[in-house]
Formats: C-alpha cells, sequence, structure tokens
C-alpha cells in the first residue's frame, strides 16, 4: 500500500510543470530562512539600500542571515515568492522573528524609532 502512494505521488510531481516544482522549493526556502533565523534579509550584493539595512544589523551589533539574491540561481524564483508573500520584489526585505519589517527605509523608521531593538529583545 505505501508503494502504492509513494509512486502515485512521484507520478504526480512528473506531471507538475517544472516552474511549479521551483516555486514550491523557493518558497519552502524562503519560509525556512524567515522562521529559523533571527533576521533575515533578502538582498543584492551590489544594492546600496541591501547595505544600508545590513548596516543598521551591524550598528545593533547583530548579524542577519543575508541571502544574496543576485549570486544565487534561483533568485529570481525566490524574489517572486517575496512577491506572493510580502507583495514586493525590490530588495532588500528584512525580517526580524519571522516578522516582515520592509526595505531599508522601513528599517531605517525601525531603528530609528526603537520598533527594531523591542522585536529583537524579544528572542533574547
Amino acid at each position: 500500500m505505501e508503494k502504492k502512494i509513494v509512486m502515485l505521488m512521484l507520478t504526480l510531481l512528473m506531471e507538475l510543470p517544472k516552474e511549479t516544482i521551483e516555486m514550491n522549493s523557493a518558497s519552502a526556502y524562503v519560509q525556512n530562512i524567515v522562521y529559523s533565523n533571527k533576521i533575515a534579509i533578502f538582498s543584492k550584493s551590489y544594492c546600496p539600500y541591501s547595505t544600508r539595512a545590513k548596516r543598521i544589523f551591524s550598528k545593533l551589533h547583530e548579524k542577519p542571515f543575508v541571502v544574496e539574491l543576485d549570486l544565487r540561481d534561483d533568485g529570481s524564483q525566490i524574489q517572486d515568492v517575496l512577491l506572493d508573500l510580502v507583495g514586493k520584489r525590490t530588495v532588500p526585505q528584512v525580517f526580524v522573528n519571522g516578522k516582515h519589517i520592509g526595505g531599508s527605509d522601513d528599517t531605517k523608521i525601525a531603528f530609528l524609532n526603537g520598533q527594531l531593538q523591542s522585536l529583537l529583545d524579544i528572542s533574547q
């Protein structure tokens, strides 16, 4: 019985379009990164706004988990997942303790008004 179920699942997976499988994989990756890291930043290595967001956490003596989308083969798929998740494909996209902060400007505002420190304190 279990063997039949496994075979059926494999058959169904083989019938899925490649884009669907890639999107599901990218979605699982994003969810894993967001929820298993205190701070997650989806970034591009050359982006000045991404650099600014990373510097804010450096000032707070925090080390975020950074995903440099331009250095990954699946960077575009990850940006599609971010679009579905937060409504934006732009970088950076910053998450603290699973909560979406936003981009560089949002992160700076949260830093200046103390909201960012409050979110970081929750996990200590």
